[in-house]
């Protein structure tokens, strides 16, 4: 990290400061060139420690996230400088930008030749379910011996009862630096789900989330839809008039839904399906509420607006009825969620927080057609919770937009 660090701000500050301004910036002539350099290492620095933070998260060590956080950080940046009116050098400003992101994806790249981490793992106890994690190496120790070498890394199971030896390596590789890690925490370090055996505790010691956390993420979710809703007004009423000329029907999907806290509401989207009959039973009404793959229920202007996430714009009502989030879990159908918490044990867990318009699990496995599948996304939705933060929000973020552009997991 210090190594990025003193590359970025030696290429993508310094580098166009003194170009501009020489090595004795003479602030006289150029009232302008402190404003420029502050508003770049501000800029730099926290695209920096955005990527730090963000890269902690599974599967964020990629290319695609340079260009996001380097974007949103020095557009935060010239936003403050239109705000305080501030006299910067957009030539500078412009610059440093495409510098800094050059010097990112170089050492992106740099960093990308070792990805492939190597872990040695204690033998014991539950390490078995280690073997199908994919973008890992396991070695299996033979020896109670701390490892040598670069990037050390250790897994254990720290719950099984381990032999007096292996237990002195582990308390003697803590104290040499070598980080130790549960076979547990692993698994969701590496894969973004968390098993779902039991309650865990999450990292704040509670099954609650972060308190402070949600009520600002409250807040951010107003603030957000308020400024949009203004602008995507015509966009949506583009959408609808499309509707109506497309297919036969009201252009709108109403259906409740579980939400927060176990409390139904009724969530509203623009309609991609051929209405349905009124009079089905319970189980044709959960058969019609899962969508397969290439569904003929799909109407044309449907698969466009459900590939692009369109379809889920009017649910910004529903987030300033206090209903949803822009993220969090996917709310489910009454007659789902009824089947999945008899099925599926502590199900009700992932009500905890609002309902979202894109989530972890969307964006990272989309749309889900059975058990198995709901299993798996649960686990996703589980990792959200536990990891309730503005930086995974953040992640979330870059990746809807990932996902609206390529179609992933649409149905």
């Amino acid at each position: 990290m210090r190594v990025q660090l003193f590359v970025e701000i030696l290429l993508g500050i310094l580098l166009p400061f003194v170009a501009r301004y020489g090595f004795h910036a003479n602030y006289d002539r150029h009232p302008s060139a402190g404003a420029s350099f502050a508003l770049s290492l501000a800029s730099v620095v926290s695209a920096m420690l955005l990527s730090r933070r963000i890269g902690g998260f599974p599967g964020t060590r990629t290319f695609i996230y340079v260009l996001p956080t380097f974007s949103m950080c020095f557009g935060v940046a010239m936003m403050a400088a239109l705000v305080l009116r501030l006299d910067y050098n957009r030539t500078v400003l412009l610059a440093s930008f495409t510098l800094s992101v050059a010097v990112a994806y170089a050492l992106a790249y740099l960093g990308a030749r070792g990805a492939v981490r190597r872990f040695h793992v204690v033998p014991g106890g539950r390490t078995r379910f280690l073997d199908d994690i994919e973008g890992a190496e396991w070695v299996q120790m033979a020896q109670p011996t701390v490892p040598t070498g670069r990037e050390v890394m250790i897994v254990a199971d720290l719950h099984h009862d381990l032999e007096s030896a292996w237990e002195r390596m582990l308390a003697q590789a803590a104290i040499n630096g070598v980080p130790v890690y549960h076979v547990k925490q692993i698994r969701e370090l590496l894969t973004g789900r968390v098993q779902i055996e039991h309650l865990s505790e999450n990292s704040f010691g509670s099954l609650m989330p972060n308190l402070a956390y949600r009520k600002f993420k409250r807040l951010i979710d107003l603030g957000a839809s308020l400024l949009v809703l203004p602008v995507l007004i015509v966009t949506m009423g583009l959408i609808a008039l499309s509707i109506r000329l497309d297919s036969r029907g009201p252009v709108f999907f109403r259906q409740q839904r579980m939400g927060y806290r176990g409390r139904p509401f009724t969530m509203v989207k623009f309609r991609t399906m051929v209405p349905r009959s009124d009079d089905m039973d319970k189980d044709a009404r959960r058969a019609s509420a899962i969508t397969r793959a290439d569904d003929d229920r799909v109407t044309r202007i449907g698969r466009f607006l459900r590939r692009t996430r369109l379809d889920e714009l009017p649910q910004i009502l529903n987030i300033l009825a206090g209903d949803m989030s822009w993220i969090g879990p996917r709310p489910e159908a009454m007659d789902l969620s009824t089947w999945y918490e008899a099925e599926i044990p502590f199900y009700s867990y992932r009500h905890i927080v609002r309902p979202g318009i894109t989530g972890w699990a969307q964006v990272n496995q989309g749309h889900v057609a059975d058990l198995a599948e709901i299993n798996m996304k649960l686990q996703y939705d589980f990792f959200y919770v536990k990891n309730f933060s503005a930086w995974l929000d953040v992640l979330i973020t870059m990746r809807t937009v990932v996902v609206m552009l390529s179609g992933f997991g649409s149905k």
